[in-house]
């Protein structure tokens, strides 16, 4: 009988069993018994692969420009991982899987792991669980992972903290893309990738780029690059990659890219201890709906919002203090 601990669960999946990985990404992200044990044994293995993330508004073409990158990375000789992270379904809890559907090609391909994840209610377009599933999929060999966003607007920042490269793909016509990057994507920008470039105004939203970008860049950073694709056909896709490549390289030389992982362990760790007390304090056994009561107070005027904070923080490290860590 197949040994199914999270000790021997970790141990396929750090060699690369599928099975093992898809199964080892479930339980981290439903906080199932035995999460703790194997994201300890993957984050100690974590650390090589390139984390993109490719963001954007819907209809950009996020997902095509993804499969088409994998495909690319493929020829390289390259192990890819897929992180699609999807809206939540309002009937299933689920991912709706969309981005699955169009990556089909790859799915005889053992060099190529795909995963949908929901975003179950998340803000910043992210799954609570994907740094995790990037975790695993990086201990487990995979030499790429791209990570792509559910496509909701200025809440889109939040992939800047879970990638090492950040593509902002951006499409003419829609008519919302200038208002896009003031809306916060200007900032995150490593590159700007333009899709659907046979459409007519692709020189004018470059032009606009552009000029955003002259009169926000930093004279001493490095300044975010501006790739045309058609992802849809392939073409400019091989520019996509050498540009990746080269954003990674000059924060590598700049000494960026450690200030930026180490910015994402401190998120991480920030957002994991606030979803902790959160989740103690709404209604678990330990916090017995505190949260609740403290916003009864509030509303009755009992006690200021500031007070009751600092109750729930004092319950609760009362709390920690009793159980231990």
């Amino acid at each position: 009988m197949t040994d199914r601990s999270p000790a021997a669960l970790a141990g396929r999946l750090l060699a690369g069993e599928v099975g093992a990985i898809a199964r080892a990404i479930s339980i981290l992200e439903d906080g199932s018994a035995g999460a703790h044990e194997i994201l300890k044994a993957a984050h100690a293995k974590s650390g090589r692969a390139l984390l993109v993330g490719v963001t954007g508004a819907p209809g950009a073409g996020k997902s095509t420009l993804v499969d088409s990158l994998a495909a690319a990375y493929r020829v390289e000789g390259r192990r890819v991982g897929i992180i699609a992270v999807d809206p939540t379904s309002a009937f299933s809890g689920g991912a709706v899987l969309g981005d699955r559907i169009r990556m089909q090609r790859h799915s005889s391909d053992p060099g190529v792991f795909i995963r949908s994840m929901a975003t179950r209610g998340h803000f910043g377009g992210l799954s609570r669980a994907t740094s995790d599933a990037a975790d695993v999929l990086d201990a487990a060999g995979y030499d790429v992972v791209l990570i792509e966003t559910v496509g909701v607007g200025q809440d889109e920042v939040e992939i800047v903290r879970a990638a090492d490269c950040v593509l902002v793909v951006l499409v003419p016509g829609l008519g919302d893309d200038v208002q896009a990057i003031k809306a916060g994507l200007l900032e995150i920008a490593d590159v700007y990738v333009l899709n659907k470039a046979d459409r007519e105004g692709i020189d004018r939203l470059e032009s606009e780029i552009s000029m955003m970008l002259s009169l926000a860049a930093d004279p001493n950073g490095p300044r975010p690059q501006i790739v045309r694709t058609v992802a849809t056909a392939g073409t400019g896709v091989d520019l996509v990659v050498g540009a990746i490549a080269s954003a990674r390289e000059a924060a590598e030389r700049s000494g960026t890219a450690i200030e930026r992982r180490r910015e994402r362990s401190r998120f991480r760790l920030v957002e994991l201890v606030r979803e902790r007390i959160l989740s103690w304090a709404a209604g678990d056994a330990a916090g017995a709906g505190a949260l609740e009561a403290a916003a009864e107070a509030v509303h009755r005027r009992e006690i200021d919002p500031y007070e009751a904070a600092d109750r729930i923080l004092g319950a609760f490290a009362a709390r920690r203090g009793k159980v231990g860590p």
